[in-house]
């Protein structure tokens, strides 16, 4: 008796040899479990590391060069100041562009760096330069190098409910030395006004004691300045010298000695001038019910974490409200870090949402297992797409998680029309690996169109 083999003899469950990853897994399922479990571990781990934030990372390449020339005009300015230095700042290394501006009392340059330069050293070149610039006017200040660092909102407090402005300052800076002890990074203040010394002297005290407003400038910059005047002692025991001369309070500058005068013996500014301390012009000021307020911008850097600073200003109000003194109030507005805790609840909420429906659905028209199966691939999809956005250095940002929302509906979908094929290979007679594999090559191309042409139109 002989028997003959044909072809489509053999195991029922045995799957055509296509090659691929498809076969790879269906023919060596513990590689296939050994991959979930790395993708769940490996996604769990970026989790726990990728950071919060409201927009993405990017950089800003670009440091300002600014010198003050009180009372000069744009075209002195641009003469004296801003042309020299655009000459000495070209030759720094990695500029992409530089603009300048030059107004009245003022110049500043912008510069900004190829992408990749490194800024440190850019900067330290940029100071150079300035520094080796030595024909600016002998009025002008001294430039001031900045290199700009991007911050990002967390939220905005304001802080009402007393009647005195200064009483109002006095809490608030003390509310920013807190604020930056737990790790806030930096806080801005609106309806905070900056004070100046105004010193005003009429026209008939000028001629009477024959001074000038020049001779009265000269002498107040002469008097009220803090010095360096070296240092005193070797190695450890060396001391740092200081002549702190700088007046800050009203009756300081009063004090000033202007000339002696045979008749009025030492003459002082306070006996010529009418000196006091008011805001200054421009000022932004802030009221409710009409008494003085002011906004806090609680701020964190790029690399700081949106919902981690938010549960720092929790903690710190929840210490801070009762201990206020009677009548003053904080009000968090403008809490930025409410946007994307929203849009990360909105995500777990449509992906529970999902994950019934697949269940649902696959439970009504197929079978528990294929079910419970598909369900599965869904967080596990996510987790894999974590492992990339945290290899790649992205973030949790509201971007990202738009994306994650959208590619959501995707993944259910194309996990109900791959099992749905597979199923139905199964029910006409094929084994349930044939099935699988069959189904899974064959939808392939279909989900990835129609994956593509879905995202498409946000690409533009």
């Amino acid at each position: 008796m002989s028997t003959m083999v044909t072809a489509g003899d053999g195991p029922p469950d045995t799957p055509e040899r296509h090659g691929g990853l498809i076969e790879l897994f269906l023919r060596h399922r513990l590689a296939a479990n050994l991959l979930i479990a790395l993708m769940v571990l490996g996604g769990s781990f970026a989790l726990l590391n990728l950071n919060t934030q409201f927009f993405p990372n990017f950089e800003l390449d670009i440091v300002t060069v600014r010198v003050v020339w009180t009372g000069a005009s744009a075209e002195d300015v641009e003469r004296g100041i801003t042309d020299p230095l655009e000459q000495d700042l070209r030759t720094v290394d990695g500029i992409r562009d530089m603009t300048s501006t030059s107004a009245l009392g003022v110049s500043s340059i912008t510069i900004e760096f190829e992408a990749g330069t490194d800024m440190t050293l850019a900067l330290e070149q940029v100071k150079d330069r300035v520094d080796q610039q030595r024909n600016l006017p002998d009025e002008a200040e001294t430039p001031v190098v900045t290199r700009i660092v991007r911050y990002e909102p967390v939220a905005t407090l304001l802080v009402s409910g007393l009647d005195n402005i200064d009483e109002l300052r006095t809490l608030s800076r003390q509310f920013e030395r807190e604020l930056l002890d737990r790790g806030i990074a930096r806080v801005e203040f609106t309806g905070l006004p900056e004070d100046e010394i105004a010193v005003q002297v009429p026209a008939v005290v000028l001629y009477d004691t024959g001074l000038t407003l020049g001779d009265i400038g000269q002498r107040i910059e002469g008097l009220s300045r803090d010095i360096p005047a070296g240092s005193a002692g070797r190695a450890d025991t060396a001391r740092q010298l200081r002549s702190l001369d700088q007046q800050r309070e009203v009756i300081g500058f009063e004090d000033l000695p202007l000339r002696s005068d045979p008749d009025l013996g030492l003459l002082r500014l306070g006996q010529v001038a009418e000196i006091e301390r008011r805001p200054r012009d421009g000022e932004v000021s802030v009221s409710v019910d009409g008494r003085p307020a002011l906004e806090m911008q609680l701020m964190r850097t790029e690399t700081g974490d949106s919902l981690e600073a938010a549960r720092t200003l929790q903690e710190w109000l929840e210490k801070t409200r009762p201990a206020l003194p009677p009548g003053v109030q904080i009000e968090v507005i403008d809490a930025f870090w409410e946007l994307l805790q929203e849009r990360i609840l909105l995500l777990l909420k449509n992906g529970a949402g999902g994950l019934l429906l697949v269940l649902g659905i696959l439970f009504l028209f197929l079978n528990r297992h294929v079910a419970l199966r598909v369900a599965l691939g869904i967080p596990i999809a996510f987790t894999a797409a974590l492992i990339v956005l945290w290899a790649v250095g992205g973030s949790i940002n509201m971007i990202s998680l738009f994306g994650f929302i959208m590619s959501l509906g995707i993944i259910v979908d194309n996990a109900i029309v791959i099992s749905e094929h597979a199923y139905t290979l199964h029910q006409k007679g094929q084994g349930a690996t044939e099935a699988a594999g069959n189904g899974a090559r064959r939808m392939l191309a279909p989900v990835i169109s129609a994956s593509l042409t879905t995202v498409a139109p946000f690409c533009h």
